[in-house]
């Protein structure tokens, strides 16, 4: 007998195993990528001639797009399908508003400033801006502060009071305030209702989203780390709370990444059950027992009701246009009926009906944060819809027990890669990730066999 004693390389048939993997590998990504895009949906109204022809006004404030969402923020004007104007002077801008005057109020963040207060320069400064839209967009005022970091210390939301004062949110500290002639001239802070922190601006305690006028004096926050909103009433405090803490059970959701903490050692923190509201944007105020909310972390929207002193859903939408919502943070019940939905995630706006059908949609350049329809922008008070939980969604909605280390991963590429297709889900992660694994492998042996003929020509 003659030749070597050693064992043969593994073969499948007559192809080397490293081969193999790699040849699996290549066909598994370029097969996923290619069959995910050509069947994916698509984004947008099929007919832009019709979607103009509608003459929808649509005010967008867009979070931006680079690493964690900020730079390349900006206001626009959408007629249809078609941009009218655009304002890009920020990193990021969030909620806008169109006031009376024809102006419009944005909430936004921006570094590189050298007014730094108690901060180093070059500091990062947030607050809102007043942009005169036309016939050349340029803002004509701002009201910003400093803060300690540019990642979750954003103003979300500004709006405009009879009175003449301006509202906002602030993350930061966890507030809202008024500011009247550049001076703060009343506020609520979070710490008087919530166990707080030593130093809430070194942490993203509460996450102060949104705030809106239900009536004079008394105004709707969505305290997103708490799954909660509050009705605040000036003088008084938290008069209200939807999704209030009914179970021990919840405190995990609430307490994930440093956020809600029992400061004053109770055993318990004030947070909402996470099948009604998870991590939420921008409620509006239906009237007295209804509110339409962006239920973020569950992927779809919601209308809640109040039905003997609690908060239940009482319509819900996760899916349309073949698409399945992700990561929304607007939602709008338009006049006639319909509801506007910023879609984040997928870098889409669309309007559905009652029965989840989109009548119109745009995609995005950019993260969206929040659009508004025009002349009327968000209202307060608007139909409602059925008393009946309804579903306009196939499959189940994503809960904290049933979101899998693949979800947060794509979340996680998302911030790092905006520009990342809405249709590249957790499927198609998984098979990314199987055919990386293939072609490493297969590198690996071929690696070693080469090792080893080496070793063997030495002999």
């Amino acid at each position: 007998m003659t030749g070597s004693r050693g064992l043969a390389p593994f073969r499948v048939g007559s192809v080397p195993r490293d081969t193999l993997l790699i040849a699996v590998g290549v066909c598994l990504l370029v097969g996923t990528l290619a069959i995910s895009a050509v069947t994916a949906p698509a984004i947008g109204s099929p007919n832009r001639n019709a979607a103009n022809e509608t003459g929808a006004l649509t005010l967008v404030g867009s979070q931006g797009g680079g690493p964690g969402w900020h730079e390349y923020g900006s206001v626009y004007l959408l007629n249809g399908s078609d941009v009218v104007w655009r304002e890009g002077s920020a990193e990021s801008y969030f909620d806008a508003t169109r006031t009376p005057d024809g102006t419009v109020l944005a909430g936004f963040m921006q570094g590189g400033y050298d007014s730094c207060g108690e901060y180093e320069p070059p500091c990062t400064r947030t607050g809102f801006r007043v942009i005169d839209p036309g016939p050349t967009p340029r803002v004509v005022e701002e009201y910003s502060f400093p803060v300690r970091t540019r990642r979750n210390s954003e103003v979300h939301d500004v709006e405009r009071l009879d009175s003449g004062e301006v509202l906002l949110t602030d993350m930061d500290a966890e507030r809202i305030f008024t500011v009247r002639d550049g001076e703060v001239s009343w506020q609520w802070s979070a710490s008087s209702f919530y166990d707080a922190p030593p130093d809430p601006t070194r942490t993203d305690w509460l996450h102060i989203n949104d705030v809106d006028v239900i009536d004079e004096g008394r105004y709707l926050v969505s305290v997103r780390n708490a799954n909660q909103l509050l009705v605040v009433e000036r003088g008084e405090g938290v008069v209200e709370v939807v999704n209030e803490d009914r179970s021990d059970r919840n405190d995990a959701n609430c307490r994930q990444s440093g956020q809600l903490r029992d400061t004053n050692g109770d055993g318990d923190v004030r947070c909402g059950d996470p099948s009604i509201l998870d991590h939420q944007h921008n409620p509006q105020w239906l009237g007295d027992g209804a509110v339409l909310v962006a239920d973020s972390e569950n992927d779809r929207v919601v209308e809640l009701h109040e039905r003997n002193g609690t908060w239940e859903v009482a319509w819900s939408l996760q899916r349309t246009a073949g698409v399945g919502l992700s990561w929304p943070r607007d939602a709008d019940r338009l006049s006639n009926g319909n509801t506007l939905v910023t879609d984040t995630l997928n870098k889409r706006i669309v309007e559905v009906n009652e029965s989840g059908e989109a009548a119109w949609s745009y995609r995005t350049d950019r993260i969206p944060y929040e659009a508004d329809r025009l002349p009327i922008g968000e209202a307060v008070g608007g139909p409602t819809y059925s008393d009946t939980t309804t579903t306009n969604t196939v499959g189940e909605r994503r809960t904290d027990s049933a979101r899998s280390m693949l979800s947060v991963l794509l979340v996680g590429m998302q911030a790092i890669y905006p520009g990342l297709p809405f249709w590249f889900g957790e499927t198609q992660l998984l098979l990314t990730l199987v055919s990386l694994g293939c072609l490493l492998g297969g590198a690996a042996i071929g690696l070693r066999k080469r090792g080893g003929r080496r070793n063997t020509d030495r002999e």
